[in-house]
């Protein structure tokens, strides 16, 4: 029989299948995770009938806070009816890109005041401090895969555990979460582009590895000398 596991959002369920447990590190790449926190946030407040995605672009439906801090405070960050700015007007990719290493830290001070995750600050090099988030119970993100192994051996069978697999793929987790292999890994990128925040999402995962790789042919002198 699974732990009972607290309350979580969206975002927090996706931090908790990311992370390590032990040592605090995600099992993808930090940025798209990044990405993936404000995409779960977006779709979080969607779920709760306060935004909703037209045409890449975010619209408020409900501009009422909702009970949760985290979730009040973006939602307060977006276009809402009576602000003077006209609803819809925030692009979703965009906010999504800009706003990610925000949201995502607001998530971690939230998981971490509520004792789901330990903070740790570390130095690269002696010098640099970065910050670890380890599991203050790792029988929690424990449940929170099993959990999420039970939606995917069932299919995703709800708007909730769709999401969930969704952004579990953009951001490139599906290989360290995903138990049905290969198989199940192309079913939940299939999903990407049925949410609205998980595309948003991919999009921008797609642009920072295309950068990369444009960085990487020219520091590699892959560009044509001219030839004799």
């Amino acid at each position: 029989m699974m732990p009972p596991t607290p309350e979580l959002t969206l975002p927090e369920e996706l931090l908790l299948l990311a992370l390590d447990p032990q040592r605090g590190k995600p099992y993808c790449s930090g940025r798209s995770l990044e990405y993936g926190t404000a995409g779960a946030v977006l779709r979080e407040l969607e779920l709760q009938g306060r935004v909703t995605g037209q045409h890449g672009r975010i619209q408020v439906l409900n501009p009422l806070a909702p009970p949760d801090p985290l979730l009040a405070q973006v939602l307060g960050s977006l276009s809402a009816p009576g602000t003077g700015r006209p609803s819809g007007d925030t692009d979703t990719r965009r906010w999504v890109r800009q706003t990610g290493r925000y949201v995502q830290e607001l998530c971690l001070e939230h998981l971490v005041r509520r004792s789901v995750l330990r903070r740790e600050t570390h130095r690269f090099l002696g010098l640099l401090p970065y910050h670890r988030h380890p599991a203050a119970d790792p029988a929690l993100s424990l449940a929170v895969r099993d959990r999420f192994a039970a939606a995917e051996a069932a299919g995703f069978p709800d708007p909730r555990s769709r999401t969930l697999a969704a952004l579990v793929s953009a951001v490139g987790l599906s290989g360290a979460v995903a138990r049905g292999g290969l198989r199940q890994r192309w079913a939940m990128y299939s999903l990407v582009t049925e949410e609205w925040t998980a595309e948003a999402v991919y999009r921008n995962v797609r642009q920072d590895r295309a950068n990369r790789n444009r960085r990487s042919h020219i520091s590699g002198g892959g560009g044509s000398s001219g030839g004799d």
